[in-house]
C-alpha cells in the first residue's frame, strides 16, 4: 500500500553528524522524524528535543525519557518491567539454569508518553482516541 509519503534515512553516530542530519530533514521538507531505538540517541536527548524545538519538527523516540526531556512523543517497551525481568533471568541463570533453555520473551507492556507542551508549540492537536489510550500526558 502506498501512503504518498517519502521515507528519508538518515544516519549519525556522532553529536556533529546529528545536527548534519538534522539539516538533511529540514532541508528535504520533513513533517516528522522517528528516532531509531539506539542509546547514543538517548543520550543525546536533549540536543533531539531542541533541535525539535528549533526546527518546529515533531519526533518520535521509543524512550519516555524523550518527552521527559521536551520531546514531542515517545512509544516503547516499558523500561523497567524490562529490567525486572532480565533481573530474573539472571537470578535462573546464576540458580544453574542453561540460557539456552529460557524461552524468549517479548514485551507486553509498552508505554506512550504525549508531552502537551512540545504538542502545543509546535501546533499539534493530539486526537482524543489518542490523549485517552496515553500511559501519561506530560503537560
Amino acid at each position: 500500500m502506498r501512503w504518498g509519503r517519502r521515507l528519508l534515512v538518515l544516519r549519525a553516530s556522532n553529536e556533529r553528524e546529528i545536527d548534519m542530519a538534522w539539516a538533511g530533514v529540514v532541508e528535504q521538507g520533513a513533517g516528522g522524524l522517528i528516532v531509531a531505538p539506539d542509546g547514543f540517541f538517548g543520550e543525546r536527548r536533549d540536543q533531539l528535543a531542541a533541535l525539535e524545538a528549533r526546527n518546529r519538527i515533531p519526533v518520535m523516540h521509543e524512550s519516555r525519557f524523550f518527552a521527559d526531556a521536551g520531546g514531542f512523543i515517545s512509544y516503547g517497551a516499558d523500561s523497567p518491567e524490562g529490567h525486572r525481568l532480565a533481573g530474573i533471568y539472571v537470578g535462573r541463570i546464576l540458580k544453574g539454569a542453561k540460557p539456552a533453555d529460557l524461552p524468549v520473551l517479548q514485551p507486553t507492556k509498552f508505554d506512550l508518553v504525549i508531552n502537551l507542551k512540545t504538542a502545543k508549540a509546535l501546533g499539534i492537536t493530539i486526537p482524543n482516541a489518542l490523549l485517552i489510550q496515553a500511559t501519561e500526558l506530560i503537560e
